[in-house]
């Protein structure tokens, strides 16, 4: 006793003790049928509820005298797949099954085609064997011995059987990658046996050691995949008895495995609780994962104390059973909304056939169409995703819509470049040009070559957009310095900076006394006839600068903001004016408002829903704030539309009204 509690102090972690096969007969044993199942088969585990607990088979050796949990035998696992779909290749010839084969040797999973392949391979067989009938038929009408025909496969059936045996050759390929991996394994396990062996076999050890380089093999053991299937039950048998002898050597006495089992049923009852958080896990594909990792770490945990071993196990299977249902209860209700999708798809699918149907004649129109293209990638990509058999094909076509769009943009765009690269090399000409003009003082005439510059710059057509800015600052600059030096020139010739003060001061009066007229163009003519005068007078005191281009500029924003309200308003008025004079009736202009009010909501609803789809990146941001801008023209244009509803709801009412005067004035008479 004293030498186990020295162990029990040195150990830094407890181990998952496997189980003796004394106590092994205890726990509940699968039938032949059961863990034939389980042991290398091909079942879901996430699919699969549990029904009983594994426990590994008795090994062919004398039960020791120390009663020890035994590890419980691990079940072989294949991840979560889903089903392959079924093709209908009864109406194929033989021509389109060789083609749906090849079709189907790109799949890069060779086991994923392999129902397909099978039910390819007995349709071609079927159709082969009535075409060598009829030429055989063909033959012995035409006069044959039927002991000279020769028959053989024609070219067709060579080609199909030239594609079988490629797929034949992958699939074995696959198979023996497989059967080498687990080969490896097993020799890996093999060699894990052989150091435990030495392990309980080492006698200048100490138990502290010979435990930690235990706990290290056990590990190591966990982490070990799958081996080939013969050797399944023969490994465990081995790896469980030298367990068994390694327990034996170091003499576990009982309180020790009873700690351990406690150990282990604080584990399983953690592990339980884990499971029934799945319940209610949002999540049912986090849910599935976890949970077969849960049933992973169930399996690598020894025995618990043996009167609490059924209720234990039953709380786990319980749980896992829920978890389960819940699973196939999300895939059924999976199933039912990719049909929905798909027809939300099929819905963009000719929206986009719609759009790329005739070809763009215009920058504008290539954008516009672009950017609608665009909006319904974007809304393509919310949308879930739709059944796997018509995945491919709605993708398919309705990336082809889209690429066939851009191909012929691109086309389209190069010969404009064509286009922007000589308008540029004309454009560096003028700028050369007017360069040479800003370092001249005959003001007269060099000022009519400028402007003549001018009036050609604005006959060139488009640059490039990223050198048109450059180009242009280029040119204006030139230009700039010209008419400065001119100003200045001709200032200094027409008197004092106080005079200068006088008439900026007079024009500043003028333009605060201005009042504008009924025709928005004339006011915009006016305002641009101030900012011109202004420019064209001298320089000013320095102490006034300031204040007087503050002032000016100031009056000349709060203009600019009255000709805003006055285009809204004059808008309005026309609106009503426009019902006053009956054009339309009321009902189907209050309709028509409704509907584009309706449209420009929906248009924002999406707009901010896509926003949410947008993660943080340098594009990302250009396009959020592209919707930004969107968003706040949608929602003016609402505004405004709501406004003439209420002017239309208005009109309606007094109409009402007056009709109902006139009504009751009828009654009186």
């Amino acid at each position: 006793m004293e030498e186990t509690n020295e162990v029990l102090n040195e150990m830094t972690a407890p181990v998952n003790a496997p189980e003796t096969l004394a106590e092994q007969s205890a726990e509940v044993t699968p039938t032949n049928e059961t863990a034939n199942e389980n042991v290398g088969g091909n079942e879901n585990i996430a699919e699969k509820p549990a029904t009983e607990e594994p426990v590994a088979e008795k090994p062919a050796v004398e039960e020791p005298a120390t009663e020890q949990p035994a590890a419980e035998q691990p079940v072989a696992e294949e991840p979560v797949a889903e089903e392959e779909p079924q093709v209908d290749y009864s109406e194929f010839d033989r021509d389109g099954l060789i083609s749906a084969l090849n079709e189907l040797l790109q799949a890069q999973d060779i086991t994923s085609i392999k129902n397909r392949v099978a039910a390819i391979r007995e349709r071609f067989n079927d159709l082969d064997k009535e075409v060598k009938k009829a030429a055989f038929d063909k033959f012995i009408e035409e006069g044959g011995n039927k002991d000279e025909y020769e028959g053989g496969d024609d070219a067709t059936a060579e080609a199909f059987r030239k594609a079988y045996n490629v797929y034949r050759e992958r699939r074995q390929k696959h198979i023996d990658e497989i059967e080498a991996a687990k080969q490896k394994n097993l020799e890996a396990k093999k060699q894990i046996l052989e150091e435990l062996r030495q392990v309980i076999a080492d006698e200048t050890s100490t138990m502290k050691q010979s435990y930690d380089n235990f706990n290290a093999i056990q590990e190591r053991w966990k982490t070990i995949g799958d081996v080939p299937r013969a050797d399944i039950n023969e490994l465990w048998q081995n790896y469980h008895f030298l367990i068994e002898q390694f327990f034996a050597k170091v003499k576990m006495n009982k309180e020790l495995m009873l700690l351990d089992q406690k150990k282990n049923l604080e584990k399983k009852t953690l592990l339980c609780e884990k499971v029934e958080e799945l319940i209610v896990e949002p999540s049912i594909t986090k849910a599935a994962k976890e949970l077969q990792s849960l049933r992973d770490q169930w399996r690598e945990i020894g025995p618990v104390p043996m009167e609490q071993n059924d209720e234990i196990w039953t709380r786990f299977r319980t749980a896992a059973n829920q978890v389960d249902e819940r699973r196939r209860e999300y895939y059924a209700q999976r199933h039912e909304e990719q049909e929905k999708n798909l027809l939300a798809k099929q819905a963009l699918l000719e929206k986009a056939q719609e759009i790329t149907a005739e070809t763009p004649t215009s920058a504008k129109q290539w954008g516009d169409k672009s950017a609608e293209l665009d909006e319904l990638l974007k809304v393509w990509k919310s949308i879930g995703p739709v059944p796997r058999e018509q995945n491919e094909e709605i993708w398919k076509n309705f990336k082809g819509y889209i690429d066939k769009f851009y191909a012929e943009k691109k086309s389209h765009f190069e010969t404009v470049k064509d286009e922007q690269n000589e308008n540029y090399n004309k454009k560096i000409e003028l700028c050369l040009q007017a360069e040479a003009i800003a370092k001249r003082d005959d003001w007269k005439k060099a000022t009519e070559e400028l402007l003549k510059l001018q009036d050609e710059w604005k006959q060139i057509g488009p640059v490039n957009r990223k050198l048109s800015e450059k180009v242009w600052l280029r040119f204006r600059g030139a230009c700039d310095e010209f008419f400065t030096r001119k100003t200045e020139h001709f200032n200094s010739l027409r008197g004092s900076e106080q005079e200068n003060l006088e008439k900026k001061e007079a024009i500043l009066a003028e333009l605060k006394a201005y009042s504008f007229g009924e025709d928005k163009d004339e006011n915009l003519t006016a305002i641009k006839d101030f900012q011109r005068r202004w420019m064209e007078v001298g320089f000013v005191p320095i102490a006034e600068k300031q204040r007087l281009q503050k002032d000016f500029r100031d009056t000349i924003n709060g203009m600019f903001e009255k000709l805003k309200i006055s285009a809204r308003e004059a808008e309005m008025n026309n609106f009503r004016e426009s019902l006053k004079n009956g054009k339309g009736s009321i009902h189907s202009k209050r309709d028509h408002l409704l509907e584009q009010i309706q449209k420009l909501r929906a248009d924002v609803s999406l707009w901010e829903n896509n926003l949410g789809f947008l993660a943080n990146s340098k594009q990302a941001d250009l396009l959020k704030e592209e919707f930004d801008k969107k968003l706040q023209k949608a929602r003016q244009e609402i505004a405004l539309l709501e406004a003439k509803l209420r002017i239309v709801d208005d009109t309606a009412n007094v109409e009402a009204t007056t009709e109902k005067g006139a009504n009751q004035t009828e009654k009186a008479e």
